[in-house]
């Protein structure tokens, strides 16, 4: 049953967006093609004429997040529409939420926009400019996620994103530059490559060319780094798998066209608990790539994701993980405790970690961490570095800002002082003062 609008009146939708940055991506995607069409956009429930919920289905606790934002929508207005990842478990969503208008699954933009179409019929209004050049964002205008493929061929067995998301699908070469341009052009100051398998863009298409201006481009991952340093932003590379050719493109990094900045899942050290994720094991091979890349790129910040009390996981297993993060010196490495995720055949595994054995390796991983956090950031202060400014306290005279070795929301930030007559956006030179284990602090480079 659809629903109309006063006369004349843009119909309103609400959003809301759960889940990773490639879901963010895909929030964007849709409020871009509803806005084109002459939707507006509220921000509460009650402005809204029909919520459109994109959800998480990675792990069990986010899939029961998903259902209580599904919940509180329906609660709040009454008209909701479903998408992204949980969406592929239609018939549990309809069970929990008989009421929902619609679901669909990841990246099915034309069924979203068809099933707002059918509850809520567009008012076309041919005197409103309706969308941006660059898109809609869901992101500060001075940082833009750029997805370059969709799925993934590997079969991890904690991991149903395959099962979700399907096997890698790589956009070609030119339409990820012709975006990415579109977005600099913008005022977009810094790209975030994002992935399910960042490194392994363009295998699909047997890194084949298409035309962008004139000359042929192939997608192939050093290729696109290559063109996306060249257009003048900051470029952020996440969920890169440590394979040889990555080696290249730190020599990319070396040379200042992309940031010094690896996002690597590692998940685990350990030879055994690697072989039980069905994921590379040859630990040595990988310290010796990462010595490598600090020897080409000496600049070059190492960030990770690891999970603790994976099945199967012994106290030896987890003392090696400790020790192999130690020597490789992950500068910025997040933790994980395990959990099953329906599907996963890693639930079939034996060997499962209690409760609190979990949160103990949690616990002392972390602190592993934030030593070698701290020891690397202290190797900073003295320097004058270039920082991009995220946000402005007035009250505190202060800016709080990024660099090059720091991902916004997941690691930790520059806090600049007497940053007088700084915006959001800027890019500014400041000498480093301090650190502790997750931020620096600076001055302006001028007032040092």
């Amino acid at each position: 049953m659809s629903q109309t609008t006063k006369s004349g009146q843009a119909p309103r939708i609400g959003l809301v967006s759960l889940g990773c940055p490639k879901a963010l991506v895909d929030s964007e995607r849709i409020m871009t093609t509803l806005r084109a069409q002459g939707y507006a956009f509220s921000r509460d429930y009650q402005g809204a004429d029909l919520v459109l919920v994109n959800t998480c289905g990675f792990l069990d606790s986010a899939k029961q997040e998903s259902l209580e934002a599904i919940g509180e929508a329906l609660n709040e207005n009454g008209r909701v529409i479903v998408t992204g990842c949980l969406g592929v478990e239609e018939e549990m969503i309809r069970e929990t939420h008989p009421n929902v208008l619609a679901v669909s699954g990841p990246h099915q933009y034309e069924a979203v926009v068809g099933a707002v179409h059918e509850h809520l019929p567009p008012v076309p209004n041919k005197f409103v400019d309706l969308v941006p050049e660059q898109g809609l964002k869901l992101t500060p205008r001075h940082y833009a996620y750029l997805k370059i493929s969709e799925g993934c061929n590997n079969r991890c067995s904690f991991c149903i994103i395959p099962q979700i998301r399907g096997d890698l699908a790589s956009r070609p070469a030119a339409s990820v530059i012709s975006e990415a341009e579109r977005l600099v052009k913008a005022g977009t100051k810094e790209l975030l490559v994002i992935s399910q398998d960042t490194s392994a863009y363009g295998l699909d298409l047997k890194y084949a060319t298409s035309p962008y201006k004139g000359r042929q481009v192939a997608a192939r991952f050093y290729d696109l780094a290559k063109e996306l340093g060249d257009l003048g932003a900051w470029v952020r590379l996440h969920y890169v798998y440590p394979y040889p050719h990555v080696d290249q493109v730190v020599e990319l990094m070396a040379e200042g066209t992309v940031l010094p900045y690896l996002d690597i899942p590692f998940q685990h050290a350990s030879p055994n608990v690697l072989k039980a994720m069905r994921r590379p094991a040859n630990h040595e091979k990988t310290l010796d790539r990462i010595k490598k890349w600090r020897e080409i790129c000496p600049d070059l910040t190492v960030r990770s994701n690891f999970i603790v009390g994976y099945p199967g996981e012994t106290e030896e297993d987890f003392e090696f993980l400790l020790d192999w993060i130690e020597e490789a010196e992950i500068d910025r490495a997040g933790c994980f405790e395990y959990e099953p995720v329906t599907g996963a055949k890693a639930n079939e595994l034996p060997g499962v970690v209690p409760d609190e054995v979990k949160r103990d390796r949690f616990e002392r991983l972390m602190e592993v961490a934030q030593d070698i956090s701290a020891h690397q950031l202290s190797k900073k202060v003295g320097r004058t570095i270039e920082v991009l400014v995220d946000d402005v306290l007035p009250d505190r005279n202060r800016a709080v800002a990024r660099s090059k070795w720091d991902a916004p929301e997941i690691d930790g930030q520059v806090l600049v002082d007497n940053a007088t007559g700084v915006k959001p956006g800027d890019m500014i030179s400041v000498t480093v003062t301090d650190s502790d284990e997750y931020d620096l602090f600076a001055v302006p480079a001028a007032v040092n």
